[in-house]
């Protein structure tokens, strides 16, 4: 029980107003191991904000079994101990540490304006206090490579935490709108906005027509259910655009590309059921999400092959084809769907 007891540490930064990269702590004890606090004095990820982080020692020694939960606040005094501001929001939050997350803080932890304010950097020094309660200690576990964790009410495969925080770090305000509560369907199309990031991360050249039009309609239904994605949208653009560079108008120009544009299309269309069908079968469930992308697979193997078995065709035919498969892209919204 003593190392459950909250602790309370203390840093001092001298000439703080002189300095712009980042400062480190010295590492200090809580719930069974060491801990150190970083201090970006002119942000870190937000400009004109002072950021601060409690990370774990020496994370790269930590087996995957290996797990703090915490709860975490921060304090700035002054030179005479008096506290002058306490950060957090609906309560001190309680975070999990592992081997893949050896770190949790503060961004945004104050706007450098404010804290040029009278009294929070008396005598050009700031004074930073972090209160660590370690609630849950496991040192070694049982590791399956199923194990999940919570990242912003969102239960993400611990080989995915690196990618969704980055994600959150970035676009904080991705998801509070987010509809959906089921956690099963919340995972879901998590794992879909993960594969449409790494999609949309490819080079532009790399997209067909069909598989730009793909990515717009996931990217919509995403929209849909309450995901903030202005930022992803741009990019969809831009890579649009790129193609139609390349491509003169964007039209169809052959049937040797459009059988190439259904082969890509089926294999993406194949990966995601194959990854959404590894998430869910372990728990005997499949959602209408994955049914409704079986199907879609199923349908459009049929059009590849009547393609395939056609000598010649016309650019009208082939716009018509393209028209034609798009009709059964019309998913479903899970935010409505009763998951069996």
């Amino acid at each position: 029980m003593e190392d459950r007891k909250q602790t309370s540490f203390t840093f001092e930064i001298d000439n703080f107003w002189d300095k712009e990269a980042l400062i480190r702590s010295p590492n200090f004890f809580s719930g069974g191991c060491e801990w150190f606090v970083d201090v970006y004095p002119r942000g870190c990820g937000i400009e004109d904000h002072l950021s601060t982080f409690l990370c774990v020692a020496n994370p790269e020694s930590l087996l995957l079994g290996w797990k703090r939960r915490a709860i975490l606040s921060l304090v700035l005094l002054n030179v005479s101990g008096k506290r002058l501001y306490r950060l957090y929001r609906d309560g001190p939050p309680c975070k999990t540490f592992c081997a893949q997350i050896p770190a949790w803080g503060w961004a945004d932890a104050m706007p450098l304006e404010m804290l040029q304010e009278n009294g929070f950097t008396e005598k050009n020094k700031l004074i930073v206090q972090v209160n660590v309660q370690v609630v849950e200690v496991v040192d070694e576990a049982e590791v399956t490579g199923k194990e999940t964790l919570d990242v912003n009410g969102f239960q993400v495969l611990y080989s995915e935490v690196g990618q969704v925080t980055a994600m959150f770090a970035k676009h904080p305000d991705v998801a509070l709108n987010f509809i959906p509560k089921s956690q099963l369907v919340k995972t879901v199309y998590m794992k879909l906005l993960m594969f449409l990031i790494e999609k949309l991360n490819k080079p532009p050249r790399s997209f067909s027509n069909n598989a730009l039009s793909n990515a717009r309609m996931e990217l919509i239904d995403l929209t849909k259910a309450g995901f903030k994605l202005d930022w992803l949208k741009e990019k969809l653009d831009e890579i649009s655009l790129e193609r139609k560079k390349e491509n003169g108008d964007g039209s169809l120009s052959s049937y040797g590309f459009r059988v190439q544009e259904l082969e890509e299309q089926v294999q993406e269309l194949e990966e995601q059921v194959k990854n959404l069908n590894l998430e869910l079968d372990t728990e005997k469930v499949k959602s209408a999400k994955v049914l409704s992308l079986e199907q879609t697979v199923s349908d459009l193997r049929d059009e590849l092959s009547k393609e395939k078995t056609r000598s010649t065709t016309t650019t009208k035919d082939v716009l018509e084809g393209v028209i034609r498969s798009w009709e059964v892209l019309d998913y479903p919204d899970l935010s409505n769907e009763e998951v069996e």
